[in-house]
């Protein structure tokens, strides 16, 4: 049955209204609080965040609670509670009777992207009740409450089921997950293991072309040539300053000594060193090398730790013959697609799962105009 169709039946020529969020919820901020003057216990302290700030013994919400954070990056995050809270840098959603408070809830998830977009402020951004409460609502047969609430569990009850399945499935695929990243860790772990004497042992300096900062400071929205920084892109130029296959190395802070592959055309930031491998130095081999090496336990420096191209160009690494190389990058490569690649393997299932549930939502909670909608 097609959603439309389905909705059709579900509505059975009712029309569909909406109103301002403001006039069928009560919208209210948290009170403030400290860590500081938290006294320990177990009731969730919810601010600005994705997670709990810390924990109080004292709730200012009880039974079930629509939060939307008020402050910070996570500004507009909104969250289900069904035990006691208390609310602090946020504001709660108590729908009014003709409302049912799960409906509201996945209605406002549906809307969280424009709720971030609500953000305000200069240095911490806010969303305010004020921004929320315009916000239009739809609520079906709103001249019958008792077949609108009965409409709305309906709803509820297919999204529940749906949201279940989905994170089931999600801690099914998240467990196998950290299984596979086991098993590659133990595999690299492994065939990167050479005993005295089975190989020859080079410093990088001795394999690599050049090793060097990038001087890249210039960051634009756009942009034909991405510019990489320690952890990846992070803007466009419109001059590339290198090209090819390279290794990337953050050289600062604290994802230093974190070693990336990129190909192509593009430039580098100043806080990244460019290791260009020789060409008996095979390229994924050369990554899953230095990423074994755990490049961090190496930098220097104490409130900004710092990798040095000076230093790793003294790092010696075992370093086999070419088709040895070929062999090892080749095995280790199709672990690193299964647990790490946003395109294909676990990582692309588990985003897959969470995206599906989003669609249906979104096209269960959208209804037709009622001057569309068939009598």
């Amino acid at each position: 049955m097609s959603r439309l169709n389905y909705l059709d039946k579900l509505l059975d020529g009712a029309d569909v209204v909406e109103k301002p969020l403001g006039d069928v919820a009560e919208i209210k901020r948290g009170t403030s609080i400290t860590q500081k003057n938290v006294t320990p216990g177990d009731i969730p302290v919810i601010a600005g965040g994705r997670t709990p700030a810390y924990y109080h013994n004292a709730s200012n919400r009880t039974g079930e609670t629509i939060v939307i954070a008020g402050s910070g990056a996570y500004a507009g995050f909104v969250s289900w509670w069904d035990q006691p809270i208390f609310v602090s840098d946020a504001f709660t959603v108590k729908p009014h009777a003709e409302l049912v408070p799960r409906y509201c809830f996945y209605w406002l998830e549906g809307m969280q992207q424009q709720l971030h977009e609500l953000k305000s402020g200069g240095g911490v951004p806010h969303v305010y009740p004020r921004d929320v409460a315009p916000l239009q609502i739809p609520i079906p047969c709103p001249d019958n409450p008792q077949k609108s609430l009965a409409i709305q569990v309906e709803i509820v009850r297919i999204l529940d089921t749906f949201a279940e399945l989905t994170a089931e499935l999600t801690a099914e695929l998240t467990a196998e997950l950290t299984a596979r990243k086991n098993q590659y860790n133990y595999y690299r772990d492994h065939l990167l293991r050479f005993e005295d004497g089975e190989v020859e042992w080079r410093t990088l300096g001795e394999i690599t072309k050049n090793i060097a900062s990038g001087r890249n400071k210039i960051r634009l929205s756009e942009g034909a040539v991405p510019v990489y920084g320690s952890t990846g892109p992070i803007g466009f130029t419109n001059d590339a300053a290198y090209s090819g296959d390279v290794l990337l190395v953050a050289r600062v802070g604290a994802n230093a000594g974190l070693v990336n592959a990129v190909t192509g055309e593009f430039d580098v930031s100043d806080n990244t060193l460019v290791v260009r491998p020789t060409d008996d130095w095979n390229i994924r081999f050369a990554f899953h090398q230095l990423t074994h090496m755990n490049l961090n336990q190496y930098a220097v420096g104490g409130g900004q730790p710092l990798v040095t191209g000076g230093l790793l160009k003294s790092l010696k690494v075992p370093f086999p013959k070419m088709r040895e190389q070929e062999r090892i990058a080749g095995i280790l490569d199709k672990f690193d697609a299964l647990t790490n690649s946003l395109s294909e393997g676990l990582p692309r299932e588990i985003a897959l799962r969470q995206q599906q549930y989003a669609y249906y939502r979104d096209r269960l909670l959208s209804f037709r105009k009622p001057e569309r909608m068939a009598i």
